[in-house]
């Protein structure tokens, strides 16, 4: 049997007081959600830096490894051209092996400077290590502190929103598909999460715009859904405003 548009107006109301009630669990947490999640993206991030530290350093120690081992070589190299100097015929061999020994000094001296490079480098990451790691025990300790106030408040509420959910889900499914998708894109546009409101004092209670009375009397009628023609709001009631009493006259004696 479809529902009227009294029994759709009422549906929506009841799912707007609903997530108000919902938005107003949320306000207690504040933004210890939001600070639990960055602390926890920044933790992540940190871990990602000190991970890439250390493979930077051991990329450098490999670096020195073959730089000792080409010091080693170039030794190894010296020793036999100079062996080979005894023995040769001419000038011009000795020459050419003094030239090869000079080369390999060359290259011994490279690699000793690179090797000191490298030390340098490690002592800037080990202490960019030692900054980071400082910072993640002081952000994992932060971190501990915020879950503990959120699982704190989350606990007092934990049972209240879970009955909240569940009356959510069978208010909306009271509703037409096309009426609860328009419900929800009106909620999310909105600042104050308000998409169904009502007339109060002549204005929409979202915007606060006046409504002008012949449109009241049509939302009063409840024949057919009007919206707020400035915010886009369902109108689902004019609020009564109780007719003020008479004052009383004085008489003068």
């Amino acid at each position: 049997m479809e529902s009227t548009v009294s029994q759709r107006l009422d549906a929506l109301l009841r799912l707007q007081e609903i997530d108000s009630e919902l938005d107003e669990l949320a306000k207690v947490r504040g933004s210890l959600p939001e600070e639990v999640s960055d602390l926890e993206d920044e933790i992540a991030g940190l871990e990602t830096r000190l991970e890439k530290f250390n493979q930077d350093i051991a990329d450098l120690n490999s670096g020195i490894s073959e730089f000792k081992l080409g010091i080693k070589e170039s030794e190894k190299k010296i020793k036999r051209y100079q062996e080979q100097q005894l023995n040769v015929r001419n000038n011009r061999e000795y020459d050419s092996l003094t030239k090869e020994i000079e080369f390999e000094e060359l290259q011994i001296e490279s690699y000793k400077k690179k090797i000191k490079e490298n030390g340098a480098k490690i002592t800037l990451k080990e202490d960019e290590i030692a900054g980071t790691k400082e910072r993640h025990e002081e952000r994992q300790k932060n971190l501990s502190t915020k879950h503990g106030e959120l699982e704190t408040i989350m606990a007092e509420s934990e049972e209240e929103e879970k009955k909240l959910r569940a009356s959510r889900v069978k208010a909306e499914k009271a509703l037409e598909d096309r009426l609860s998708r328009s419900y929800n894109k009106v909620r999310n546009n909105a600042n104050n999460g308000l998409a169904v409101v009502i007339v109060k004092r002549n204005a929409c209670g979202g915007c606060f715009n006046i409504v002008p009375p012949q449109r009241q009397a049509e939302i009063r009628e409840r024949k057919k859904i009007i919206v707020c023609e400035h915010c886009g709001r369902i109108l689902a009631d004019v609020e009564d405003i109780p007719a003020e009493e008479p004052k009383k006259r004085t008489t003068r004696r």
